[in-house]
């Protein structure tokens, strides 16, 4: 099944290069009203999924990540509409330069190719990386979760039938029907049709892809996020917003894991913010300075420093100074997104050069990393890596680069 999957998949691609904006945008607008009128059969598919993962135990973070409702059908409908909007990339030249000897060199964006997606329970996923990949002339393999298969496979179906009649290959986006993790296994081993692997999800499906594919992969996602509350930082400004860090999607990976908070200012603004958390239903696990003033807080483990909660869980340290905070986050942290709520310039800046994330904040929550919020329309993930791309990634990222070289009779000697 992998193998043939793979082979469209490829043929898919090369007549996805050549296909102009209007031919793809006229499909992104199609698979947009295609969404919104078959959300009844989205949504049917989707309870039968989410009442699948109910019977399993499944956390209520993890259940907002899974469900779908009619106002989320149409956001999906919406973010393929402003993909549609975008600039196209491909065809865009970077840099053209004249060699001595006359040859004219041009550096110019194409497509990747195939593009495979592994990733765990937001069917929002497969529309969004369906459309991503399409605006940027990529063909698309997406392998989602067991708990959303039901709600990945109905998406599929909708967008391939809308593909129908335009100019973009059905073959372009393919949603593996098959929860069985060897099929998975088999996808990551297909380097001769896939260009490359995107995962998305949690720390042990990323190490998975990681350590198991033969093909290049983009690391996204697993996001141990901090905030870091300086001496001076303006505190009434300061609880509303590491509420909304952690509260407002405590599933997602952009939500803050960890609150770090100087010690200066920790006996009095502590009771106050860890108040605010437990209104908000959030378990504080504290350190010990922590601890001492609020000795009814769970204690933090080693590896509390180290977890990516994706629940209303928070971990809470008092540090002497920034750069016992920044030493903090980059030993501890994922490289994904951290913010420091001061009023000092200079710190603000330290923070900024010294941090090792893909996305770092002065005074804002880390909910913003993302690529719509970033202004970039819909993303595929968020890179945490340094290569080939990093933070939130949408369709000028989905590109490589060619070199065109023109020539009049040049020879080398």
């Amino acid at each position: 099944m992998i193998i043939e999957i793979c082979k469209k998949a490829k043929a898919a691609s090369v007549k996805m290069a050549q296909l102009t904006a209007d031919a793809k945008n006229t499909a992104l607008c199609r698979m947009a009203n295609a969404l919104e009128a078959n959300a009844e059969k989205i949504l049917m598919a989707n309870k039968a999924d989410v009442e699948a993962a109910k019977s399993k135990g499944v956390k209520a973070a993890m259940l907002d990540r899974l469900a779908l409702d009619q106002k989320k059908i149409q956001g999906m409908a919406k973010d393929m509409r402003e993909v549609s909007t975008l600039a196209d990339p491909i065809g865009t030249i970077i840099g053209t330069w004249t060699r001595p000897n006359g040859l004219i060199i041009s550096q110019v964006r194409v497509p990747l190719g195939v593009v495979g997606v592994i990733y765990e329970s937001r069917p929002n996923v497969t529309s969004d990386s369906a459309g991503i990949c399409i605006k940027s002339g990529n063909a698309v393999i997406l392998r989602g979760g067991s708990d959303a298969l039901q709600s990945n496979v109905a998406i599929g179906e909708v967008l391939r039938d809308a593909l129908a009649g335009t100019a973009v290959p059905v073959d372009a986006v393919q949603v593996v029907n098959s929860p069985d993790r060897k099929v998975a296994e088999e996808l990551m081993r297909m380097r001769q049709y896939i260009d490359v692997l995107i995962p998305r999800g949690g720390a042990d499906l990323i190490k998975t892809v990681v350590e198991t594919s033969r093909i290049p992969v983009i690391e996204t996602g697993t996001g141990n996020c901090h905030i870091y509350v300086e001496e001076n930082a303006d505190l009434d400004k300061a609880t509303p917003i590491v509420i909304n860090s952690k509260c407002q999607r405590p599933g997602t990976c952009n939500a803050a894991e960890k609150l770090l908070v100087h010690n200066k200012i920790a006996e009095s603004y502590l009771p106050i913010v860890i108040a605010a958390l437990r209104k908000e239903g959030v378990e504080v696990r504290g350190d010990e300075e922590a601890r001492k003033i609020i000795p009814d807080v769970k204690a933090a483990t080693e590896q509390d420093w180290y977890a990516e909660y994706l629940d209303l869980i928070m971990g809470i340290k008092v540090v002497k100074n920034i750069d016992e905070a920044i030493a903090h986050i980059n030993k501890y942290g994922t490289k994904h997104s951290e913010s420091i709520l001061t009023a000092d310039f200079d710190k603000a800046m330290k923070f900024i050069r010294e941090i090792d994330s893909a996305a770092v904040y002065w005074n804002a929550s880390t909910r913003f990393t993302d690529g719509n919020q970033f202004g970039l329309g819909a993303e595929i993930g968020i890179s945490t890596q340094k290569l080939h791309a990093r933070g939130p990634m949408s369709v000028q990222h989905l590109t490589t680069t060619k070199y065109v070289i023109l020539g009049s009779g040049q020879i080398r000697k």
